[in-house]
């Protein structure tokens, strides 16, 4: 997807140690296979951070997760500020992370699907930059990084994985610079819509009919765009067949009118 600066090289802050007590309403186990549905058998594997990992190492690589967590729609994963203690993989569910400003404005800095991994932003700094909130009911893994940086220094596959994951959130933040800073807001949401297509194929779901879990305002502040931006444009977008829009529900109609609605201002 398209979410922040490129991540400092510095390198990540103290670690917990393992004993250290978990996040609320998690329940410790001693590694995936004690959750019943291990990596080896999880149909998100390969978006995630065992993917790639030889079925040889793979019983090793399964033992980073020490938890599995569910999470209410609206409720908090984690906060702005809080000690970086583990790297969040999305089961199933819908993310969103922000940022409150001084005057107490949200801003969206990305969405997140099952597959994808959260809370790579407390690497830098040992907190999280962000906070994470369930825009569903979600369910996530939770792996200790402690045990992803040790394991990663004699597996080379899943050290390769976790600068593959890493390189693609210094792209991510690149393409949202772009986004916000040389697009018209026809081109934004085009590009937004064309990304969610592409990240449900590659998970094996319809490409062409979704439903958006985020508001429309919470796309705007996602964009840069105020929120009756963002309505008209859908609503213009739907005129022109590009896409049918009932409530939250999307169809894209017409996905080679939608690429040229995104490179209209090239």
């Amino acid at each position: 997807m398209i979410a922040a600066d490129m991540l400092p090289v510095a390198q990540p802050g103290p670690q917990p140690r393992l004993e250290t007590v978990f996040p609320e309403r998690a329940d410790p186990l001693p590694g995936a296979q004690a959750l019943g549905i291990t990596c080896a058998t999880c149909n998100l594997r390969e978006t995630c951070l065992s993917g790639g990992v030889p079925a040889a190492d793979l019983e090793r690589v399964e033992n980073i997760v020490y938890a599995r967590r569910k999470i209410r729609r609206g409720e908090r994963l984690f906060s702005a500020g809080d000690a970086f203690r583990c790297v969040y993989a999305i089961r199933s569910g819908f993310f969103k992370t922000s940022l409150v400003d001084g005057d107490c404005r949200e801003q969206v800095t990305g969405f997140f699907m099952g597959g994808e991994l959260l809370g790579l932003d407390g690497l830098g700094s040992g907190l999280y930059s962000d906070s994470a909130i369930a825009l569903e009911d979600s369910d996530v893994c939770m792996m200790s990084y402690a045990l992803i940086e040790a394991i990663s220094r004699e597996i080379p596959a899943l050290q390769r994985r976790l600068h593959s994951v890493l390189a693609r959130e210094i792209v991510r933040g690149q393409g949202i610079m772009l986004l916000l800073g040389s697009m018209r807001a026809e081109e934004r949401l085009a590009v937004f819509l064309l990304n969610l297509s592409k990240r449900f194929l590659r998970r094996g779901y319809s490409g062409s009919e979704f439903v958006l879990r985020m508001t429309r305002e919470e796309i705007g502040s996602y964009l840069g765009l105020k929120l009756e931006t963002v309505s008209r444009l859908f609503s213009a977008f739907h005129k022109d067949g590009l896409i049918a829009v009932h409530k939250k529900q999307v169809s894209i109609v017409d996905i080679e009118g939608l690429e040229r609605a995104r490179a209209r201002g090239d």
